[in-house]
């Protein structure tokens, strides 16, 4: 899912519109948590808001739209509640909330329909709004827009996953004729009433706080090399950037799995390199932590994040992990206690936060990628530098938000240079591209177009298939044309496979298939194996199959097939050695 900010949010042209909701009376009074009193008690403002935009690829009537959008505030108490001021900080009540109407939000001439958008979000969705919610559809010729956004006392990213999901559950349903589910969930105020009967921290955690908090100056840890002047809140710069695409998140995953540490812990132990290497200091930093501590709160739509701190002082693998653990076993007392010898959160500019979403393991899914899914992030002025890491199925992305002087340009900058550079060298030095054969080691990578003769050259080696590779006056043109092609489709991997001396010895293509035949199988599909002549009878051919299974696995195939040429009893042999079958009958024709 691409992590993005609304100035740099894409949007088609179109008509934008948002869905008015008509709320009535207000009913019982609410229980408020820690993070929200915070929250809305800085009261009504502009950008206080989060988001999730979405692609449709077929037009869809308002009306059907609206039905499932008041099905989904039905579902979700939490969107059925609303912030007033009180003597003693934020009231939350219930409301009722009914069918409303469609407004249209004029784009002006010459405006950006982001820009627009914005000021929309920026009025509706501030913390005492009734309700502090909107739905909006940008409508083009192609399809429309979805737009849905909360203020974020209403809301985190896993919500807005879960009103995605039931949204377009309720508009398949209206669809198809039905009356869209609406049974409801828990809400969010009965999470923090549970909160409140749950025992308070135990010393060693308060001790731990304290002594963190301390060595920070008796504040929330602050980024660690100099922002500018940030005494009042600046300009936001905001950073978006693709670290890891899917080939190098899937080895640098391999290569936490075997170190024994998650992904996490290994992003953690490069943040703390680059931290102590840039500002000889341990990396120490706001870690917000998830508070659905079990599957009842699954479905739920709410803030369900409270703010953790990390210490981390070694990059080693394993110290990193031991930091991670603590770090989330201090988030999982109640703050407000904890933080009461402080007045509340100590709260400081240049406050450093890192925030933290593996995508693939939320129970809540959605077709990100189908959708054009997008994160959005409201414009604000900051003080603050907050850092997002989101893993999805395309790999590992950031977004990072810092205040726009001269000072903080140049030192996260080069933070986020120097972690990014740090992030892709681990990756392309991972187990997850090595092939290790006794006391041999090969490595596995995605072919570069500099590649393209000797890859050529290696296919044309063997009996029977000089035709198709580089022959004396063959063009290379050709094969070049042919990578070109190779390399703007996702679906496929062309492999070059080098030597301890970076010779290229083999080479395979894989393409991921998916289908709906067999219900719905996704097939990895293996051919043009080969291995240079002088490797043969090593067992590198099935070391490279054997990488090859793990990376269709990686991206969601259960079955591997091969084709090779029939003529050839040698290829034949080897994958049943390997455990392949003849199932399927094959044809082939000259175009």
């Amino acid at each position: 899912m691409r992590l993005t900010n609304v100035a740099q949010l894409r949007l088609p042209f179109g008509r934008l519109w948002g869905y008015d909701l008509a709320v009535g009376a207000t009913g019982d009074e609410l229980p408020v948590s820690f993070d929200q009193r915070r929250h809305v008690g800085n009261g009504d403002r502009a950008g206080s808001w989060m988001a999730l935009s979405f692609r449709l690829t077929e037009p869809v009537d308002r009306d059907d739209l609206a039905t499932a959008w008041l099905a989904v505030v039905a579902r979700h108490g939490t969107l059925r509640s609303v912030f007033s001021p009180g003597a003693d900080g934020p009231v939350l009540h219930q409301v009722e909330v009914g069918p409303g109407g469609w407004a249209e939000h004029a784009i002006a001439p010459g405006q950006a329909p982001n820009d627009a958008l914005r000021e929309v979000l920026d009025e509706a969705c501030s913390p005492y709004r009734r309700p502090s919610h909107r739905l909006c559809v940008l409508e083009t010729a192609t399809g429309p827009t979805v737009v849905v956004a909360a203020d974020h006392a209403h809301t985190d990213l896993w919500s807005m996953l879960v009103v995605a999901r039931d949204l377009l559950g309720g508009l398949g349903a209206v669809g198809a004729g039905r009356a869209p589910a609406v049974g409801a969930v828990p809400a969010f105020a009965e999470h923090t009433a549970s909160l409140r009967e749950r025992p308070t921290a135990p010393p060693e955690v308060r001790a731990r706080w304290a002594e963190i908090l301390g060595a920070c100056g008796d504040v929330m840890p602050r980024f660690p090399m100099p922002l500018g002047d940030v005494t009042t809140p600046q300009r936001e710069r905001v950073e978006v950037r693709d670290v890891l695409d899917v080939d190098d998140s899937a080895a640098f995953s391999a290569q936490a799995r075997d170190d024994g540490v998650s992904t996490l812990t290994l992003v953690v132990s490069a943040m703390t390199a680059v931290t102590q290497d840039l500002a000889q200091t341990p990396l120490r930093a706001v870690f917000p932590v998830h508070s659905r501590y079990d599957a009842t709160w699954h479905d739920s739509v709410g803030w369900f994040i409270t703010n953790s701190v990390l210490e981390s002082t070694d990059p080693a693998p394993r110290a990193c992990a031991a930091a991670l653990k603590e770090a989330i076993g201090l988030g999982s007392w109640a703050l407000e206690d904890i933080l009461k010898p402080w007045g509340g959160m100590p709260e400081a500019p240049g406050m450093f936060a890192i925030s933290w979403l593996d995508l693939r393991r939320l129970p809540v899914r959605i077709d990100a990628t189908g959708l054009e899914a997008q994160y959005v992030g409201a414009a604000i002025r900051t003080d603050g530098v907050m850092l997002w890491f989101v893993l999805d199925e395309s790999g590992l992305h950031l977004r990072c938000r810092y205040p726009d002087t001269v000072e903080a340009r140049d030192s996260v900058g080069r933070w986020l240079d120097a972690l990014v550079a740090r992030l892709r060298t681990a990756a392309r030095a991972s187990v997850g591209g090595r092939l290790v054969l006794g006391d041999r080691v090969f490595r596995v990578q995605r072919a570069a177009r500099a590649d393209v003769a000797a890859l050529a050259a290696l296919l044309a080696d063997e009996e029977g298939d000089g035709a198709s590779g580089l022959g004396e006056g063959t063009d290379l043109a050709h094969h070049e044309a042919a990578y070109d092609a190779i390399s703007r489709d996702p679906a496929q991997y062309l492999a070059a496979v080098r030597d301890e001396g970076d010779r290229i010895v083999g080479t395979m293509q894989l393409t991921v298939i998916p289908g709906l035949s067999r219900g719905g199988t996704t097939r990895l599909h293996v051919e043009g194996v080969r291995v240079a002549p002088a490797e043969r009878g090593t067992g590198l051919a099935a070391a490279m199959l054997d990488w090859a299974h793990v990376h269709g696995r990686v991206r969601g195939a259960t079955v591997a097939q091969a084709s090779t040429d029939s003529a050839r009893d040698r290829p034949d042999a080897f994958y049943r050695r390997l455990g392949y079958e003849s199932t399927h009958l094959g044809f082939e024709r000259q175009l």
